[in-house]
């Protein structure tokens, strides 16, 4: 059968519980000193016996330095919860004045919309309208000043564009002259390779014109005018 739960409970017996006391502390400490190594925690252990004697344990870290920090930690979480109780008294003391408030301004909209104005006296419907026409004129203002500002903005975009605008037709224009007295430079230098050219050329010999016969006149007989003259010349 397996082992029951044991019942922890205060030792009546005094020297019984001496001697429980003595044999305890020595593995208080051996299990403080396992778990700062195996978990690289900051450990700090202090145990006064009935007697008032110390037992006493820290990891690597002084004694003094551990309580110093449990002191901070300690503070930090006092204060907090001293806040938060003070937080939540004042809520609880601010909650009816601000459902107060909030009932006065859902009041006020409401008049101001133009409705539940039965229970308002002279004074005060007097009052709500000099309220509405100082509102109406800040209202004009702010509009007329947005206004201005959108005037001022597309004024300003305008004379971008229209400075872009410049900036392109004065390049158009600039490449047209450049273009033209390209063109213009070109022409003479057209002529004259067109003139080489025609110089180079092999020249044709002129054609000759036909050399045609002398007409001859027969009179009386076969010869010819001109075998009559030569004889005549002989």
């Amino acid at each position: 059968m397996g082992r029951g739960r044991v019942q922890l409970k205060r030792i009546e017996n005094k020297i019984s519980r001496q001697v429980t006391f003595s044999k305890r502390p020595t593995g208080l400490l051996k299990k403080a000193h396992e778990i700062s190594v195996l978990c690289d925690a900051e450990v700090a252990l202090i145990v006064f016996s009935t007697k008032g004697k110390l037992f006493e344990f820290s990891s690597d870290s002084s004694m003094d330095r551990i309580l110093e920090r449990y002191e901070r930690y300690s503070y930090a979480d006092r204060h907090l919860m001293a806040t938060e109780s003070e937080s939540q008294g004042s809520w609880s003391l601010e909650f009816p004045k601000l459902s107060a408030r909030i009932e006065v301004l859902e009041r006020n909209i409401r008049n101001l919309l133009g409705e539940d104005l039965d229970p308002l006296s002279l004074r005060e419907l007097q009052n709500m309208e000099q309220q509405l026409d100082t509102g109406l004129k800040r209202l004009r203002t702010r509009k007329n000043q947005v206004m201005h500002e959108s005037i001022m903005e597309l004024q300003k975009k305008e004379k971008a564009l229209q400075e872009q605008n410049n900036l392109l037709s004065k390049k158009i224009k600039e490449n047209e002259k450049a273009v033209a007295e390209h063109a213009h430079l070109e022409q003479p230098s057209i002529g004259q390779n067109l003139s080489t050219f025609m110089l180079s050329l092999p020249q044709q010999p002129q054609p000759q014109p036909p050399t045609l016969p002398l007409p001859s006149l027969t009179i009386g007989y076969s010869l010819s005018l001109t075998h009559t003259f030569c004889e005549y010349v002989c």
